[in-house]
């Protein structure tokens, strides 16, 4: 596995994604989830550059407060600046195998597409158990990359990217194994629910045209797709899409459960 580098540039790239329409319709599922209220502390696990943090500070209110994990530097200083003016707040650098705050702290933790990234995920989920206060909730969400489908005009081409494209998590179809996982890990009421996520129009608010800068130029040069491969992959989901003939889904997956009392 070889992972993204999620560095200023990086931080900055997200940044944008993470405002697309997709992404937004992501986040309200998420919070519907999570139903976080007024006074609760919240715990963001892989906060990246803090949409959630915000949004959440909002839900919370003044008499609640969030805090935010990230192994990024660059993330939880973009994170820090969109939560300015908020003394309820707090981030720290960590893996998400290693939280630095206290047993039971916590009413409530997500983590949106992180653990998919992470190669010990039983460390990870016994972290977000010991921190959420027995009967707390938690949040995960992540996507099974082997459900992604997509037309293309070299499909033997498209094949070889997104197997390159899946080394770069340590986990390319967590949610098979996740609710399995968490009730090992002492959750219990471990719900699932599918949202597809597709277009029929090649779009930069579909959640794959989103990425697909980044896929480009993280497949280059791996597993046998040369850089020349990965750009003419992309020109001709492009092509497509100007012909009115692009199509992609995949299944992105929403885990929510309590802790044991």
């Amino acid at each position: 596995m070889s992972q993204l580098q999620f560095d200023e540039q990086m931080a900055t790239r997200l940044e944008a994604v993470y405002r697309t329409r997709d992404i937004l319709r992501r986040r309200q599922l998420v919070r519907e989830a999570l139903g976080a209220v007024p006074g609760e502390r919240i715990l963001d696990v892989g906060c990246g550059p803090g949409f959630y943090v915000a949004e959440l500070l909002e839900q919370v209110g003044r008499e609640g407060a969030v805090a935010a994990i990230d192994s990024s530097p660059q993330m939880l200083e973009m994170a820090a600046r969109r939560c300015e003016g908020h003394d309820n707040v707090s981030f720290h650098e960590s893996e998400a195998t290693s939280v630095p705050l206290e047993d039971a702290s916590f009413d409530a933790a997500l983590s949106v597409q992180v653990l998919e990234y992470v190669s010990d995920l039983d460390a990870a989920l016994a972290e977000i158990h010991r921190v959420v206060r027995p009967g707390g909730r938690v949040v995960i969400w992540d996507v099974d990359w082997a459900t992604l489908s997509m037309h293309s005009s070299d499909p033997a081409r498209t094949e070889r990217v997104l197997r390159a494209w899946d080394a770069h998590l340590a986990h390319a179809s967590l949610p098979r194994i996740l609710a399995a996982r968490m009730r090992s890990a002492g959750f219990e009421d471990v719900r699932m629910d599918a949202h597809a996520f597709a277009s029929a129009e090649f779009t930069p608010d579909a959640y794959l045209c989103s990425l697909l800068p980044l896929i480009e130029q993280y497949v280059a040069g791996r597993e046998g797709v040369t850089e020349e491969e990965a750009r003419a992959w992309g020109a001709d989901l492009e092509e497509l899409g100007s012909r009115g003939q692009f199509f992609y889904a995949c299944i992105q997956f929403c885990f929510a459960a309590t802790r044991t009392g």
